[in-house]
């Protein structure tokens, strides 16, 4: 994605989503973002429930609804036969959709027409609809942090958009630059960087968080890992267009392994750190680490602290699992 804006309110379809996990896109804008979500609306079969009122596609429209977000990540990212009907009505009511999965809605012959013929968006946010330039590692104003990981699926949105809140309570300046497509959804644009020619990563995230007020902090979403050696390239793409003045670490204690790679351990944070700072360091020399964020959702009270403290005692910064305690901490270290 890239100038296209989302229009909201949205109206979030579940489809026929198998369990609630499959929802999972539209549960982060439902959680993030609330005032943005007017309901839900499921086909029959469905097994996600996000606690909106469910509408219709009429009675959404007559409350303001503006795009309907398909909100379900299926295997392989396609769009089923049985949703197409549901994207008609939905256009032909004067709706945008928007989605991410792989599949483009403009590849559905159906939608696409109707879409033209209704003069409405289609917006495949997981496609930048734009080209960049190749990174050129000039100094922008405005500050800056990203937020990295020792794997993938680990936290880093969610890290980012708390860092977000707790600035913004503080009264500072502060703006969450998505790259993929669920903050996209919560941020209303961005650019899904897993989708960018990977010579043009660091060039598509120096525009995505271009010169700012000074004193103005943008919370770029990490992605991947430098250690994965599946996303390892989309990682390093960001940290040198990111050009970040502070780093955040997201982890997961309980992981054993780099997710989908049995034969690849994870990662010291020690490690992770030293390797994320040293190439943060190529495009900003004062690049610092200013906390670790980690998911003890699999840890019982009285563990989750330990690891936290301990930590933070050997990495002499602050680590927290947001979840559970905030990131004041972290705001504390980087202002």
């Amino acid at each position: 994605m890239s100038e296209s804006t989302l229009r909201t309110p949205y109206l979030l379809f579940l489809g026929d989503a198998r369990d609630q996990l499959a929802a999972k896109t539209a549960a982060g804008v439902a959680y993030w973002r609330p005032s943005w979500c007017l309901g839900q609306i499921r086909l029959p079969n469905c097994n996600a429930n996000l606690g909106l009122e469910d509408l219709s596609i009429e009675e959404a429209t007559q409350r303001g609804a503006k795009t309907l977000v398909i909100g379900v990540a299926n295997q392989g990212g396609f769009i089923p036969d049985n949703w197409v009907s549901t994207m008609v009505e939905a256009l032909e009511k004067g709706l945008d959709i928007a989605s991410g999965l792989h599949m483009r809605l403009s590849e559905i012959a159906q939608v696409s027409e109707v879409a033209r013929l209704n003069d409405r968006q289609i917006v495949d946010v997981r496609h930048p609809n734009r080209s960049f330039g190749t990174g050129t590692g000039v100094k922008r104003q405005g500050k800056r942090l990203l937020t990295v990981g020792t794997d993938c699926s680990c936290g880093k949105m969610y890290t980012a958009l708390a860092i977000e809140k707790e600035l913004r309570a503080r009264n500072v300046d502060a703006t969450f630059r998505a790259t993929g497509q669920t903050g996209i959804f919560i941020a209303g644009n961005g650019v899904s960087v897993d989708a960018v020619v990977a010579d043009f990563i660091s060039g598509a995230t120096e525009w995505l968080s271009p010169s700012t007020d000074k004193n103005s902090w943008d919370l770029i979403e990490g992605q991947g890992s430098l250690f994965h050696p599946a996303y390892a390239g989309v990682s390093l793409g960001l940290l040198h267009g990111a050009q970040p003045d502070a780093l955040v670490l997201c982890h997961e204690p309980t992981r054993e392994h780099m997710r989908g790679l049995p034969n690849y351990p994870i990662p010291s944070i020690q490690e992770c750190l030293q390797a994320n700072l040293k190439s943060a360091h190529l495009t900003n020399s004062n690049a610092r680490i200013v906390g670790i964020s980690m998911n003890t959702s699999n840890l019982d009270s009285d563990a989750s602290k330990q690891i936290l403290e301990r930590t933070s005692q050997a990495m002499e910064i602050p680590c927290v699992d947001p979840m559970i305690g905030g990131v004041g901490p972290i705001v504390d270290k980087l202002l």
